[in-house]
């Protein structure tokens, strides 16, 4: 197991707390296009899947909530969810793949829907349980990157003030590695997929907006975005805008609230991020439990991140 410290612990609980403000969080100037879009998944409290599509629009458009499958998880339960990400299944199916936290156990699951009928078929739905010990992790994601010789994919927990990553193969999760000095992150969004490294987009609670690179090998690099404002977020979920740009949403579990960002390819400070406006009146709901990204993810949908 490797473990690495964050130099000067630049997320720790030790850094200058900004000043909290209401609303959303400011930002300067960027291009945004249109046709950028994010599908928000949901599990719901019932142990739904809950879909609902975002659009860079002025105002902003959410399409209206699709609930399906339904009582895919026990009542209650899930608390957190790494992004599920689709791809054919043929003949005329669409099967999905993800993980969730289920008490304090990780399972990964897998189930198709038929894409003429729009349902579940049930024969195809499976869980198995991954592990134990999940119990105090705020945040969970995987990230996959493909090469013409294969794939690398890692899985990402935050705990306390640990990062930690594992190399997942199959059904095995190896070669476990941690980072420490993350204590002030509130939450985080994967935002760039590359050959040598995952990159992340954090806020902490002092209002402060920071990416953090994970190389394949290597101490973690962090870097200031913002100082301050962006405290009120409890998720962030960023989808690919164009080649090397992201759309970024912010959810408010407290005021219900969801705001939609166009955000450059990040470089510190001199990221340019243009704040587009609140997201409807639907996106938050009180039957939401945790919320993930929903995305094309097989190797021809050429739908990686490139945020940073």
């Amino acid at each position: 197991m490797t473990r690495l410290r964050v130099a000067a612990g630049m997320l720790s609980a030790t850094m200058v707390a900004a000043v909290m403000v209401s609303g959303p969080a400011q930002a300067g100037t960027a291009q945004a296009t249109a046709a950028c879009s994010l599908t928000l998944g949901t599990v719901t409290v019932q142990g739904d899947h809950k879909f609902q599509t975002i659009t860079a629009t002025s105002p902003v458009t959410a399409g209206t909530p699709v609930v399906r499958p339904k009582g895919l998880f026990p009542v209650d339960q899930v608390r957190l969810a790494t992004s599920l990400g689709w791809e054919p299944d043929p003949p005329s199916a669409m099967l999905s793949r993800g993980y969730v936290t289920i008490g304090t156990d990780l399972y990964r699951f897998s189930y198709a829907i038929d894409t003429s009928t729009g349902e579940l078929d049930p024969t195809s739905y499976q869980k198995s349980k991954v592990g134990g010990g999940w119990i105090h992790q705020t945040y969970l994601d995987q990230s996959t990157f493909f090469t013409p010789t294969g794939t690398r994919t890692n899985s990402y927990a935050l705990q306390g003030d640990v990062v930690t990553r594992w190399t997942v193969e199959g059904s095995a999760w190896r070669n476990k590695a941690t980072y420490s000095g993350f204590s002030a992150v509130k939450t985080m969004t994967l935002i760039s997929q590359t050959a040598t490294y995952d990159s992340f987009l954090a806020n902490t609670r002092g209002g402060a907006l920071y990416t953090i690179r994970i190389p394949v090998t290597g101490a973690p690099v962090v870097k200031k975005v913002r100082t301050s404002t962006w405290q009120t977020f409890d998720t962030l979920i960023a989808e690919r805008c164009g080649k090397q740009s992201t759309l970024l949403l912010g959810i408010d579990k407290d005021t219900r609230t969801g705001y939609l960002y166009a955000v450059s390819h990040a470089n510190g400070v001199a990221t340019v991020i243009k704040g587009l406006g609140r997201v409807g009146n639907q996106l938050v709901a009180p039957e939401d439990k945790t919320y993930f990204r929903y995305f094309a993810g097989s190797s021809e949908a050429d739908n990686l991140l490139y945020g940073e």
